[in-house]
């Protein structure tokens, strides 16, 4: 215990310059790409890359709700499992769920709850499936983000997308998007996530302590960078279902052929020239 506060201690995450760690300053993001529909056999999917986080996203329904006893007559239920590849972190993790898996499921639930029209699809279920496949902090930011494309690849209806970021303190200093060591051997960490058309926050949560002054500057960090992630997501969507003239020539069925003059069919005689019982 001593030696990781000490370490604590003298490691710098911030040099002289402003510099972090991995050379962004305290506003930047981490590199991001988001891909949609990557799974053939999910309703819809999507894949995203942030920072060192690797994580896959999977939609299933609206369908039927089982067991049936937690069919809701009214409205669909939003189920979602978030789980940790034990591949995904530097030391194996124990395969299954556990607090933290659990913590992070139930809170992306309640967070697309509130977006999803679920009067729409009574006694059903959506459900989500979060899998991370490489860990390098903010996964459960990285995984509401994609699982938002996912449920519209899916075609469930919602209010919006939900983008989610992080911001914390390291070195007395307000950074965007946390990397591992930063959330480790930082001060605080604050993930939230919202709807950037309306700008109404689904998720909010905070490990460590901000001041007031700090924690608005944080928000006005994450909300920044959720409306960049917003337009990252929609250009996913976009790529995926952008048609081209091309594809629609492709796909259209060839013109009927109209005959000309010469293969018209030949006009029967009038019926005056066979008598009046015709041919």
């Amino acid at each position: 215990m001593e030696d990781i506060e000490h370490i604590q201690k003298e490691m710098k995450l911030i040099d002289g310059k402003g510099r972090r760690l991995d050379g962004r300053k305290p506003d930047e993001l981490r590199p991001v790409r988001i891909e949609a529909g990557v799974l053939r056999r999910a309703d819809g999917s999507a894949y995203m890359e942030w920072g060192g986080n690797k994580v896959l996203a999977a939609v299933y329904g609206p369908r039927e709700a089982h067991p049936r006893h937690l069919q809701d007559p009214a409205r669909a239920l939003v189920q979602c499992r978030y789980n940790m590849a034990p591949f995904s972190v530097t030391d194996r993790k124990r395969p299954g769920p556990d607090r933290r898996s659990v913590e992070i499921s139930k809170v992306i639930s309640e967070a697309f709850s509130s977006v999803v029209f679920k009067e729409q699809f009574p006694r059903t279920s959506v459900d989500i499936f979060i899998e991370v496949l490489q860990a390098d902090a903010g996964t459960r930011c990285a995984g509401l983000t994609a699982a938002s494309v996912a449920l519209a690849d899916a075609g469930v209806p919602m209010r919006d997308l939900v983008a989610s970021c992080a911001s914390g303190k390291i070195d007395g200093v307000v950074c965007l998007d946390l990397n591992k060591d930063e959330d480790n051997f930082g001060d605080a960490d604050c993930p939230m996530a919202v709807i950037p058309r309306t700008g109404e926050i689904v998720l909010l949560q905070m490990d460590g302590h901000l001041t007031y002054d700090e924690f608005q500057k944080a928000m006005s960090l994450s909300l920044g960078a959720a409306q960049r992630l917003y337009e990252l997501q929609r250009d996913a969507l976009r790529r995926r279902y952008a048609v081209t003239l091309q594809d629609i020539l492709k796909e259209s069925p060839p013109a009927p052929m109209v005959a000309g003059p010469a293969e018209s069919e030949p006009e029967l005689p009038a019926e005056d020239d066979f008598g009046s019982e015709g041919i």
